[in-house]
């Protein structure tokens, strides 16, 4: 359907990054509230040393003929390295048009090239199109909670069975 690519994001991206996070459409499911620029700065400064620990891990720009469509992240548990998380952000311009679901989709098989063996996703339990793109992706819900006192839904998913 797309020819999407996956590329790490790198020091010189971060005008991309910075236009998903500074946009409150975005945010309002992920953290209900844009991201000032100096706090911006601080949190991609660690996403690029994330970046360098593994290969395969990572935070990645999403691109699909030469256009940004926004971020997507497969990150490894450090603490039990069979599981990772996996997320993404979408240009509200893309929304709507099945990126959420082939993007997903890449990451599962991303992480299925790994030792990991369990997902997990993170969602805001109202963001009903993430809900769905995750349940056809066969995760399941774990638990339903607060994290850093905002709603939250963590699915799962285990791989290789």
């Amino acid at each position: 359907m797309y020819n999407l690519s996956f590329i790490k994001f790198e020091k010189s991206d971060f005008p991309d990054y910075y236009q998903l996070v500074s946009n409150e459409q975005v945010m309002a499911q992920i953290t209900e509230r844009a991201i000032p620029l100096e706090e911006a700065k601080a949190d991609y400064e660690k996403l690029l040393k994330r970046n360098k620990l593994h290969d395969l891990f990572g935070s990645f720009r999403i691109m699909d003929a030469g256009n940004y469509i926004g971020l997507g992240h497969l990150t490894r548990n450090e603490e039990n390295e069979e599981e990772a998380e996996i997320g993404y952000m979408i240009l509200p311009a893309f929304w709507g048009k099945r990126y959420g679901t082939e993007i997903a989709k890449k990451l599962v098989n991303k992480a299925e090239q790994t030792s990991v063996r369990k997902l997990t996703a993170i969602i805001d339990p109202a963001n009903a199109a993430s809900k769905k793109i995750l349940t056809k992706l066969d995760f399941v819900t774990e638990k339903i909670c607060k994290i850093d006192g905002l709603p939250g839904e963590i699915l799962g998913k285990k791989l290789g069975e």
